[in-house]
């Protein structure tokens, strides 16, 4: 029978989250979205000395934010394997078992080197060339442990309290092989592998023994992570056999890296910050706190579009997704293995796309605050006619301020560069009549606007629409011409334009 589709994105508090672990939340929460599955938050915090304050929360407000809620775990709700903290598991003494298991069975061992002692072996080692220094089945014949040293020895060490941790006793040569979704077969000799600590000397399991058995004891069925874990793997895969648990081990899909707009190197932590808290929330481990993509604008729909495409390919040449179809279409044997190239240009596309797709007044009443900072306190009707008019022209509502600002705010500049070029001798003379002409109308609308200048056109031959506009608003683009003239109104159009052809000469 196969498994129920339980998978989790599994995090450490230890700051605010990258781009890269939100994809991996996403993957989760679309796999087991396709197939009616659970998705878990497991919060990873067996390293204490990294714990951030706050960072928890970040990591839940994330998720709520890119709207991939888990339907179960930290901050979601509890099931039946609470709790989903891996300290409070640790107290339970869950992990403590599973390492017993595999002293008992010959495949852990008991450690008792210091710092200093590790240390030590490290230089020893860089001094014979060893380009990989490490904790192996060669190098732990020389160190303190219970495979060399005499039982009664080990037996006193631990009864008086002796710090130690339990590492994996990793064999000597062999042939380690593992099925990946994404990758196909792996196959690592062990001589690649180190002994590594499954229980510190404090007791608190490390990543490589706690992740086995939570995700066991939580029944995952996939346990899906970034490539930088492929290295560990071998090791996973070791414990899950010696523990006799190879049948109940989670199908493995090990996430490409997502890199630079260049494509070379692992994407910096600028691009990749995620933050969802306002800025006075500042990462204790960074000298200076970065502008994430909820703050720099970007709705969460778009930025779970462009996530989703990030190394995952939908089959088909489409590109503007929602999550419900998003979900549809998912599957791990559509991603890629090789890394993918974030663009940021393309991101500020998908935004674009988003904020057209929304209403007038969604758009009003997003903008509104920023114009109230300005000092300006507009009618609705007027701002939604306003961003009907400008959206065309943005990809984050903040930059309605700057592509429409001479909307509500008259120029005192005009475009030297179009005014340079297009300026004739007679350009006063039929930029006044033009204006006389506005000035005349009964009725101010797009239809009398239009109508009225290509009535003077007839009369006075071709009129630069360009010039026209700069009289106007000061620039030299902007959305359609006679719409904006009628947003803006016929006393401040004619005002505007007798304050410019009394100050061209």
């Amino acid at each position: 029978m196969e498994k129920r589709v339980r998978v989790r994105f599994a995090p450490s508090p230890t700051g605010g989250l990258h781009m890269g672990g939100v994809r991996t939340a996403l993957f989760n929460y679309l796999f087991a979205k396709r197939h009616k599955g659970d998705f878990i938050l497991r919060i990873e915090d067996t390293d204490q000395t990294r714990f951030v304050e706050g960072a928890e929360e970040y990591i839940i407000n994330a998720l709520k934010w890119c709207g991939i809620p888990p339907n179960e775990g930290v901050g979601f709700g509890d099931g039946k394997h609470a709790p989903y903290r891996q300290s409070e598991r640790k107290e339970l003494g869950i992990y403590k078992k599973y390492a017993d298991r595999l002293i008992e069975s010959g495949h852990a061992y008991y450690a008792f080197d210091t710092s200093e002692e590790l240390d030590e072996m490290r230089k020893r080692l860089e001094a014979a060339k060893v380009v990989a220094p490490q904790y192996n089945a060669v190098t732990r014949q020389n160190m303190r442990n219970s495979l060399t040293l005499p039982e009664d020895e080990v037996k006193r060490l631990l009864e008086s309290g002796t710090p130690h941790v339990v590492r994996l006793k990793v064999p000597r040569n062999e042939e380690i092989r593992f099925h990946d979704i994404i990758r196909g077969w792996v196959v690592v000799n062990s001589a690649q592998v180190d002994d590594k600590v499954l229980l510190k000397s404090d007791g608190m399991p490390t990543y490589h023994l706690a992740h086995i058995v939570d995700d066991i004891e939580m029944e995952i069925s996939h346990a899906v992570r970034g490539e930088e874990w492929l290295p560990s793997a071998p090791a996973h895969i070791l414990i899950y056999k010696y523990l006799g648990l190879e049948n109940e081990m989670p199908k493995l899909a090990h996430l490409p890296l997502i890199l630079n707009p260049d494509g070379h190197g692992k994407i910096s932590k600028r691009e990749a910050r995620f933050p969802v808290f306002p800025l006075s929330w500042k990462d204790p481990r960074e000298a200076t706190p970065y502008l994430g993509y909820k703050e720099a604008g970007y709705y969460p729909e778009a930025f779970v579009n462009i996530l989703a495409l990030l190394g995952w390919n939908p089959g088909n040449n489409e590109e503007i997704f929602s999550v419900d179809q998003l979900a549809e279409l998912f599957d791990f044997e559509r991603v890629h293995k090789s890394g993918a190239k974030f663009d940021p240009e393309k991101a500020k596309w998908f935004n674009q796309q988003y904020l057209r797709k929304k209403s007038d007044e969604e758009l009003a009443s997003a903008f509104e605050p920023i114009l109230k900072e300005k000092g300006f306190a507009i009618e609705k009707h007027f701002l939604m006619a306003f961003c009907r008019l400008v959206k065309e022209k943005v990809q984050f509502v903040h930059e309605f301020w700057e592509q429409g600002k001479y909307v509500f705010i008259a120029p005192d500049a005009y475009d030297e560069k179009v005014l340079s070029k297009k300026w004739k001798e007679n350009s006063k003379e039929v930029f006044t009549t033009t204006m006389n002409a506005f000035s005349a109308l009964q009725k101010w609308d797009l239809v009398s606007i239009t109508e009225c200048f290509h009535a003077v056109e007839a009369e006075k031959g071709k009129i630069d629409m360009q010039v026209l506009r700069v009289l106007i608003t000061g620039v030299a683009g902007g959305p359609q011409l006679f719409d904006m003239l009628e947003l803006i109104g016929k006393p401040s159009v004619i005002e505007r334009m007798s304050k410019a052809l009394a100050k061209l000469q």
